[in-house]
């Protein structure tokens, strides 16, 4: 059996990039599209904390070119699991709610949704980063930050948060998500990339705040310890744009699961293609 999945991340509502992606799932057809978060455009978060813009272009040309491929793909188009990122305001949420299950995408935070044999599990948190925008965010372990990070009640969210919300961890939510799970047969969809891999490495070589060097790993330790711990078939990360540059890798065998990154900072499109029965074959691409 095979299975061809496209994974891409942090496109940051490049339409040139989103073109590229559909002209290439119109070309290859895969049986699954997983998009790991950042999907808006960079900055538009500023533009609603200042309520400076009412463009939407999640209403203007995500969703309308989606539903232009479907009709033309008709049973040809492929299953697209979806997950926010930190720069995507919370605010777009209800829009990828009303479209979950519609047959348009799976809007896949804290869910876990079937995929052939397999089972899907998105999450968008990531830990706390030096910027104000806050929505998704979480303490990692526990209520502790990095040097240089904004603690996430310091900052700000685009929706009205619930009592006790900003003081919630990664590592408490992925024990609420993950009650009775075979992991054996699970894709893990995580904005984050797992802590110290060549996944999260960000280039902040040298820097120190308050006389404290800061960690040039920031991905998340509970992320890191699930996949450790329970060991899914796939993990897909996005996040960290320069970590694959500057570590020469975008993917990495963690104990049974092969950890993939689709974040890159080079122009075009960047396109990791698996099949799930046979992660060890997968490729990454620049369109």
């Amino acid at each position: 059996m095979k299975k061809t999945c496209f994974f891409v991340s942090d496109l940051h509502g490049r339409t040139n990039l989103y073109e590229i992606l559909f002209e290439q799932i119109k070309e290859k057809q895969p049986d699954a599209v997983f998009l790991g978060g950042d999907l808006l455009p960079a900055g538009m978060v500023y533009g609603i904390k200042n309520a400076s813009t009412n463009i939407s272009f999640t209403d203007t040309f995500l969703i309308p070119r989606l539903i232009e491929i479907k009709e033309e793909l008709k049973d040809k188009y492929p299953e697209i699991f979806i997950i926010m990122g930190n720069d995507d305001p919370r605010l777009k949420e209800d829009k990828y709610l009303e479209n979950d299950q519609t047959g348009l995408f799976h809007y896949s935070n804290q869910k876990l949704v079937k995929f052939d044999t397999f089972t899907v599990a998105g999450y968008s948190f990531v830990p706390p980063t030096p910027f104000l925008l806050k929505d998704w965010e979480r303490y990692d372990l526990d209520k502790s930050v990095s040097p240089g990070c904004v603690h996430p009640s310091d900052g700000f969210y685009t929706i009205e948060p619930e009592e006790g919300y900003s003081a919630r961890t990664i590592k408490e939510d992925l024990e609420l998500l993950f009650t009775d799970t075979d992991f054996s047969r699970l894709i893990l969809l995580t904005h984050s990339p797992p802590y110290n891999t060549g996944l999260d490495r960000a280039a902040l070589d040298g820097l120190m705040v308050n006389n404290k060097a800061v960690d040039v790993h920031v991905g998340s330790k509970a992320i890191a310890n699930v996949i450790k711990e329970k060991q899914p078939l796939i993990s897909l990360h996005g996040h960290i744009h320069e970590s694959s540059r500057l570590t020469g890798r975008w993917k990495e065998k963690i104990n049974n699961t092969w950890a993939f990154s689709a974040a890159n900072d080079e122009d075009g499109l960047t396109i990791v293609e698996f099949d799930p029965y046979k992660p060890e074959s997968a490729v990454r691409v620049v369109v």
